[in-house]
């Protein structure tokens, strides 16, 4: 600091020690939402969940490699979306069930791609343990990504969509969605037990052993 030079007076919050306090807390809180979730140890809704994520974890391998198996699985935020009737459904509908959620549009050409074996999965194994619950997210003509699963032969899969496009986000915020297409395999409890970022083949072999592993009590 050169002679005479004085040093600029500190934030009135600085100051003030109980507001500097708060300020630290809200940050570290902060912090915690934007890269604390799922490294913070298990939900304790979710121990069985832990288990199963073990047994899955050797499973993930070949066409399923790509697959994230949890070491700490944790409760999904309470997502919302709509059935081709336009009425609301919540994620814990499906409660008691084990869960392939899959995000897609009709602009992502990986989604589209993988749509076939998803549909495929769904007629093998779908049933009152297990459904693939795939979540349209075209915020336009919401009349296209229904003829484009009627003209490419997908009808196993019941058709649900959220136009706002919120379940990504709300996925995104607590880093569970980075791209498109998003698959998180969840248990019955709404825990989540695996995810990918990405395609995958999954009617294959690899992928139904995966699958049946997460449905096995």
């Amino acid at each position: 600091m050169t002679a005479g030079s004085e040093k600029p007076a500190a934030p009135k919050w600085r100051r003030d020690p109980l507001i500097a306090a708060l300020v630290t807390v809200l940050g570290f809180a902060a912090i915690y939402v934007i890269v604390g979730y799922g490294r913070n140890g298990t939900d304790a809704a979710c121990t069985q969940a832990a288990a199963t994520a073990k047994r899955l974890a050797p499973l993930a391998h070949g066409e399923v490699a790509a697959v994230s198996v949890k070491d700490d699985p944790r409760v999904l935020p309470a997502l919302t979306f709509h059935d081709a009737g336009g009425a609301q459904r919540h994620l814990s509908d499906w409660k008691g069930r084990v869960v392939l959620l899959n995000l897609w549009a009709t602009w992502c050409v990986p989604c589209r791609k993988e749509m076939p074996a998803l549909d495929a999965l769904q007629r093998k194994l779908g049933g009152q343990n297990f459904e693939v619950v795939a979540v349209n997210i075209d915020t336009r003509n919401p009349d296209k990504p229904k003829q484009w699963l009627k003209d490419t032969g997908v009808t196993g899969l019941t058709y649900y969509a959220d136009a706002s496009a919120r379940i990504f986000q709300e996925l995104k915020a607590v880093g569970q969605a980075i791209g498109m297409p998003t698959s998180i395999l969840v248990d019955g409890s709404g825990c989540e037990l695996a995810a990918l970022a990405g395609p995958a083949e999954w009617a294959s072999p690899d992928a139904l052993a995966l699958v049946q592993a997460a449905l096995q009590k």
